[in-house]
């Protein structure tokens, strides 16, 4: 089963766990994923095998203090299988609260990205979703065994309503790219992973502009097992 749901989940973050670009950052468990040791934690990698991929988005420091909402539409996701030629996650310049440097070159927007469009357009207020709650827009969605470069958000629109005034705000991404998070995730066999992505508004200098960008620390991935009816079964 795939694609997005007309109701919003809320919950509480627990670290493990916007125009058309976002990606997501994942982290395993508690443990980094490295680039030894792996074959084992996928299970099944055989042809046909898949898994589960459920998406949720979170929004930690920044300027997110400006605003009085900052609506996101996400219309679906890129993902990237893993190059077995690259050796590791992506070097990435971040500050004091963990949020990436990220501009238009240091986006992937290449032809190996897979694509997986929601049923329907998912809205997301940042400002909903801080001091650790995060909303799940994509659930149970069925990808191939593998190990994932990132995952990014297809975000078609951005709304932002500064605090002060009322006034609209300018919120894009970098150059209208994907934000993208360039930590590796992993789609196991029979199992769900959950994916949550933190990202931010960011000020432009001293313009009236902001930038979506994501946030390192607070962005991460979990794993669980799926539960299935042969299990009830004697």
């Amino acid at each position: 089963m795939s694609g997005p749901f007309g109701w919003i989940q809320m919950n509480e973050f627990t670290g493990q766990s916007t125009n058309r670009r976002n990606y997501l950052r994942a982290v395993g468990a508690g443990a980094v994923l490295g680039t030894t040791g792996l074959a084992g934690c996928l299970g099944d990698d055989s042809p046909g095998a898949t898994g589960l991929l459920s998406t949720a988005v979170t929004d930690q420091p920044g300027d997110i203090a400006d605003f009085e909402s900052c609506v996101v539409t996400i219309d679906g996701i890129w993902v990237k299988p893993r190059d077995g030629d690259d050796d590791g996650d992506a070097d990435e310049d971040t500050d004091d609260d963990g949020v990436q440097e990220q501009d238009e070159e240091d986006v992937d927007e290449s032809s190996d990205r897979e694509y997986y469009a929601f049923d329907e357009p998912q809205d997301a207020d940042l400002v909903e979703l801080q001091d650790g709650r995060t909303q799940l827009i994509d659930e149970d969605r069925e990808l191939p065994v593998s190990e994932y470069e990132f995952l990014q958000l297809d975000v078609s629109n951005v709304e932002g309503i500064l605090a002060d005034d009322g006034s609209e705000a300018d919120v894009d991404t970098p150059g209208g790219a994907p934000l993208q998070f360039n930590l590796r995730f992993e789609i196991r066999d029979n199992q769900r992973t959950t994916f949550t992505g933190d990202f931010t508004p960011v000020r432009r200098g001293r313009t009236d502009g902001y930038l979506l960008q994501p946030v390192a620390q607070n962005t991460g991935v979990s794993y669980e097992d799926i539960e299935t009816d042969d299990a009830d079964e004697e």
